[in-house]
């Protein structure tokens, strides 16, 4: 074993390494005894392991688990995948997969939902944005990775698995057993309100064919009196997704978001880059609430800040980071936090989220009884009338922002 631990150590080195020496080659000469401390004490501590664990140790284990806790310690988004785990991750930006439905994070050592995805068994059990996942059928996930936490998460479906759930407002933890289903996510719906005179464009999430389908929609409104994009519980997606979109909405050379590396020369600015689908006078208004995260925030910030759409509804979630997939060569994969996103007039929302122009609170009350409402209308077949104040206010913005235009 002894062999297979120096090859561990080996290999941490040459990461190390090549992470201290081979990214920042355009540096000034740095000392790295700290990062030769941390191999060192890396190597007494595999040292203790070899000479006293009393069960076998896999090398492999070793390794993983060490890059692990690497990246987890950067922060809730940058991750390790095993080579199983990183071909589970990469088929959920492809609309299909197996599982409950939701989009998680860990933060502060809680994993915690972003958003459940609309139409899913997680979504129909009634799970919200904010929730903290507390047990997996029974296996605590305060030690958990993220990876780790979906593999549970994921079954065969029509399985069942238990989740307790910590809620803010709750006194105290509350089990939900949900069955696991193949999750095919349709992330454009639309429909007409006001009969018939605004469009209502539901996006649930930024996936590959999203732009498309969006595109679509829109051209079938775009003779309509205004235009509502409802982002509420949409965890985001792919940024390139998220940019096309904006495309289709601003007039050309807009600046729709600017991401921001390490190195000081890196920032990347995205524009518009066509006419938009429909005309420039339209009133759009988005509506958006915690559950709105990442490429929903991106969207968001494009169209305030270019002042094309009015925002209503709560503060977003304040997710401004970038995340790049990368495959290492035995299979495996780690997910790094390589920029941050500022939306046009430059502003982080990190932790912050995007404040809307008209904000409408909803209760935790509120919003359960409106997101079962429309699951039962789901599951019946029946259109029903739902209370949603956060919808009837813009479209109340919708008229008044029509008013105006008829005014000037």
């Amino acid at each position: 074993m002894r062999n297979k631990l120096l090859t561990i150590i080996g290999v941490l080195s040459i990461f190390i390494a090549g992470v201290s020496f081979g990214l920042n080659t355009k540096t000034e000469k740095k000392d790295y005894s700290d990062e030769l401390q941390i191999i060192s004490t890396y190597t007494d501590v595999l040292k203790l392991v070899e000479e006293n664990y009393p069960d076998p140790v896999k090398p492999k284990d070793l390794l993983y688990g060490s890059l692990r806790g690497m990246l987890s310690a950067l922060d809730p988004y940058s991750t390790f995948f095993t080579p199983e785990e990183f071909k589970e991750f990469t088929t959920e930006t492809q609309g299909e997969f197996g599982g409950l439905g939701i989009e998680i994070t860990m933060e502060n050592n809680r994993l915690m939902v972003v958003s459940p995805i609309e139409d899913t068994p997680a979504y129909k059990a009634g799970i919200k944005a904010g929730d903290v996942i507390l047990e997996i059928d029974g296996q605590p996930t305060d030690k958990m990775s993220l990876p780790q936490a979906v593999k549970l998460m994921r079954g065969k479906p029509g399985t069942k698995v238990t989740l307790t759930i910590f809620r803010k407002g709750v006194d105290k933890p509350f089990k939900v057993e949900i069955v696991r289903d193949i999750i095919k996510v349709k992330s454009v719906k639309t429909k007409e309100l006001e009969n018939g005179k605004i469009g209502y464009i539901r996006l649930a999430q930024f996936q590959e064919n999203s732009a498309e389908e969006f595109e679509k929609a829109l051209k079938q409104f775009k003779d309509k009196e205004g235009l509502i994009i409802d982002l509420r519980n949409d965890p985001g997606g792919l940024l390139t997704v998220a940019i096309s979109i904006a495309d289709q909405l601003l007039p050309k050379g807009k600046l729709i978001v600017y991401t921001q590396g390490k190195d000081p020369k890196s920032r990347e600015d995205y524009f518009s880059t066509s006419d938009p689908i429909i005309p420039t006078s339209m009133p759009i208004v988005v509506l958006v609430n915690k559950g709105s995260a990442s490429a929903s925030e991106i969207l968001t910030g494009a169209l305030k800040d270019n002042k094309r759409a009015i925002i209503v509804g709560d503060t977003t979630f304040g997710k401004a980071s970038v995340q790049t997939l990368i495959p290492l060569p035995d299979g495996s994969g780690i997910k790094l936090t390589t920029a941050h996103y500022y939306t046009p007039s430059g502003a982080l929302i990190m932790n912050k989220g995007i404040v809307p122009d008209i904000i409408v609170k909803v209760s935790e009350e509120e919003e359960i009884n409106r997101m079962k409402a429309e699951r039962d209308a789901k599951l019946n077949g029946k259109e029903v009338e739902i209370k949603d104040p956060q919808l009837e206010a813009a479209i109340n913005a919708v008229k008044i922002l029509n008013f105006a235009k008829k005014l000037n």
